[in-house]
């Protein structure tokens, strides 16, 4: 496969990609028609993403005519199209307070993470040390937002028995997630677990007072990357400043 696409093609993805994410429905050219000015017509449209689904940037549900962004997709979305939205200013003082005021009690600090995290990005915050049975999470309520998790009830067992079980958790954590960047995406199609196609998980390792932590974001592969990537990002170098 390339990843050589036309200005045309990327125009078309981005905005495939931005629709699913609000609505998580399957995007037809006609939607894409009536809601973006493409400058082109319907059936134009049909035929680049027929050339998008067939290089494996878009897929066809089953039940559908419209398509979705593969993880392919959403990572050249995530790498180049993407305009980053930080946390606010009044946030970012607000969060690093709240964790400067529990920077002395290891598991204080990791839950009172996880619970702003979870507060910032409206979704289910994970976190770990590689050298500790624990697990710390919050948010679980902002799991039964997303409908995919609905049509795909099996997701949903999944993903709070894989939260139960730290193996599990250390491997997303401490293999899968390799530590070489910042922020790191991992989608559930490319873990190859049972239920876990619809997930996608924002993740960031980092050292605190001599542990090698991991915390992030669960939530289904449509999340709102723009706003819960540098949340993460800014997350990690608050953990930094500890050190």
């Amino acid at each position: 496969m390339t990843d050589a696409l036309t200005a045309r093609q990327t125009q078309i993805l981005k905005a495939i990609i931005e629709e699913y994410i609000d609505t998580a429905l399957p995007i037809g050219s006609d939607t894409l028609d009536k809601k973006f000015n493409l400058g082109i017509s319907s059936a134009t449209i049909r035929n680049e993403m027929v050339t998008l689904t067939e290089t494996g940037y878009l897929k066809q549900p089953h039940t559908s005519a419209g398509r979705v962004p593969t993880p392919r997709a959403l990572k050249f979305y995530i790498d180049q199209l993407m305009d980053e939205k930080r946390m606010s200013v009044a946030d970012e003082v607000k969060t690093k307070a709240e964790m400067m005021g529990v920077k002395n009690d290891l598991d204080d600090l990791m839950q009172e993470t996880t619970q702003m995290l979870a507060q910032r990005t409206k979704t289910l915050a994970v976190a770990a040390l590689d050298d500790d049975d624990r697990v710390w999470h919050s948010g679980y309520s902002n799991v039964f937002t997303n409908p995919e998790f609905f049509t795909q009830p099996q997701s949903l067992t999944s993903l709070f028995s894989c939260l139960e079980q730290i193996d599990r958790i250390h491997e997303l954590f401490f293999q899968r997630m390799t530590g070489l960047t910042p922020v790191e995406v991992v989608f559930g199609e490319e873990l190859g677990w049972p239920g876990f196609s619809p997930i996608g998980v924002v993740g960031t390792r980092f050292v605190v007072n001599g542990h090698n932590g991991a915390l992030a974001v669960i939530g289904p592969a449509r999340q709102h990357y723009s706003m819960v990537i540098p949340t993460v990002r800014y997350f990690r170098s608050l953990f930094e400043g500890l050190i």
